[in-house]
């Protein structure tokens, strides 16, 4: 059976680090490997690049057409392809998985799509594909949101926790075509790689754990020593918590070692309880790459900042983890959250910490309720109105505290403050000196881009444009606003 499936452009990415990130559907190739596995035809295509959805409905005639839906801003983009490819084929069976199709499927229970995957994809989409080739009942699929003459209706889970090895490694030469677009930070091309799935903790803006139940699985260290060996010089670990098992990361590292696997570049995700437990793990995986970057979700400023968005670690983890990565010698890159009832002193209480423990490497973002988490049911009430793309984590949902323009002052002076500045401390030259001469438009164009944060009116022109109450002609702060 010929089989389509389709990475959407996210559309809204004018704001935030998106110029500097563009990496594979790592989803979306395990996915394709676990179909090529049971005999089907796979396409996959990138969005992001040329062309569109049509076109590929005609290059490839498939039967069934997958869609992944990874982020809230993706939704309204995610129904608008749907519909090109309903025009296009309107016989083809239309699902959509990803991470939000799956953590929160409402806004994606259209005429257009015929089902929505709300577990691991690489078990269900197989199982689907079969029933749709031999005409079986749809019912029995497990783990969907299923379109039916009487309305949506949930299908049984899935019998237990997929195993991450239940497929073969990520058919990567499906996306063979876009390789040298994929990309991060300085570094082009980069390989997504997948170690292991879930989250044990408990943050209240993040809705990976609730997703998996604070599950956390891991693929088999023979999997992954094969996924490095064989991809190339600069790895993403797309992990949400790398390290999280030390002694499965120790056996890991020394079966890389033992592989002879040394890489130009790794990037990883962690916590910083996790760095301060086990510093002897860092430097036992430092070895591995020349350059070894670890991003950090460093949140906030204070321990009442971090004991408000349930992270249980304090901010005396956050100085010691960068105080020992940075010995052993690794770069941090950070994140924090900027909640938009922050005072002056909030804003000022960052710029000192970032100043002090020299952070300016980090990255931020406005506190969003993300579909799916505890904190969007919460303040639900607040967002009426709220188109989706604007859940990017750099809009503004509600009226902030300190009114739009005083809050986007400051929020841009704070990426002033950054290493992005190219009128701060790192011009543009220092910037281009890092890269091959082949990549210095590529590094241009992005930081050209990523200029515009550093400037309050484009966010308030933007904030003007698509907050509900100006469509609605009524004052910011207005009760249906919040």
């Amino acid at each position: 059976m010929n089989i389509l499936l389709l990475r959407p452009h996210p559309g809204n990415d004018q704001f935030g680090l998106g110029p500097f990130f563009r990496i594979e559907p790592l989803g979306l190739e395990y996915i394709g490997a676990a179909l090529l596995e049971r005999g089907h035809s796979v396409t996959i295509a990138d969005l992001r690049f040329r062309p569109h959805a049509a076109a590929w409905v005609r290059r490839s005639r498939p039967r069934l057409v997958g869609i992944s839906c990874l982020h809230a801003l993706e939704y309204d983009r995610v129904l608008e392809i749907a519909r090109e490819v309903r025009r296009a084929t309107p016989d083809a069976f239309i699902v959509v998985g990803g991470h939000a199709a799956a953590a929160f499927c409402e806004p994606l229970e259209h005429d257009d799509i015929d089902a929505i995957v709300i577990d691991d994809g690489e078990e269900v989409v197989p199982t689907l594909a079969e029933v749709i080739e031999k005409g079986g009942r749809l019912e029995e699929v497990p783990a969907l949101r299923l379109k039916t003459p009487d309305g949506w209706i949930t299908t049984p889970s899935l019998a237990g926790r997929t195993c991450l090895d239940l497929v073969p490694l990520p058919a990567r030469d499906l996306v063979a075509r876009h390789r040298f677009g994929y990309h991060c930070l300085l570094f082009k091309p980069v390989w997504l790689i997948e170690t292991a799935r879930g989250c044990p903790h408990r943050c209240s803006f993040c809705s990976v754990w609730q997703l998996y139940d604070q599950s956390f699985r891991e693929r088999s260290i023979g999997a992954v020593v094969e996924d490095f060996a064989t991809t190339g010089d600069a790895i993403f670990v797309a992990d949400d918590l790398f390290w999280n098992n030390p002694s499965r990361s120790f056996e890991l590292a020394s079966a890389l070692k033992r592989r002879g696997i040394f890489k130009r570049w790794i990037l990883v995700q962690t916590r910083t309880d996790v760095i301060c437990g086990n510093s002897g793990l860092l430097e036992a995986w430092r070895p591995l790459a020349k350059d070894f970057d670890i991003f950090l979700g460093l949140e906030a400023a204070s321990d009442g900042g971090l004991a408000g968005l349930t992270k249980d670690a304090g901010v005396r983890e956050s100085v010691d983890a960068v105080r020992i990565a940075r010995s052993l010698g690794y770069g941090i890159n950070g994140n924090f959250l900027v909640d938009p009832d922050w005072t002056e002193d909030d804003f000022r209480e960052l710029w000192d910490f970032v100043a002090l423990h020299g952070l300016q490497r980090a990255g931020y973002t406005v506190l969003t309720p993300l579909p799916g988490t505890e904190f969007y049911r919460k303040v639900s009430s607040r967002l009426a109105g709220q188109p989706w793309s604007n859940f990017d984590m750099h809009h503004l949902l509600w009226e902030p505290h300190l009114g739009a323009k005083r809050f986007f002052e400051l929020y841009a002076e704070t990426w002033r403050r950054s290493i992005l500045n190219t009128s701060g401390d790192k011009s543009l030259m220092d910037w281009i000196r890092q890269v091959r001469p082949s990549q210095i438009p590529y590094i241009a164009r992005v930081l050209w881009r990523t200029q515009k944060m550093m400037k309050p009116g484009a966010y308030l022109r933007e904030y003007e444009v698509t907050r509900p109450c100006a469509a609605k002609s009524l004052p910011c702060g207005a009760p249906h606003a919040g």
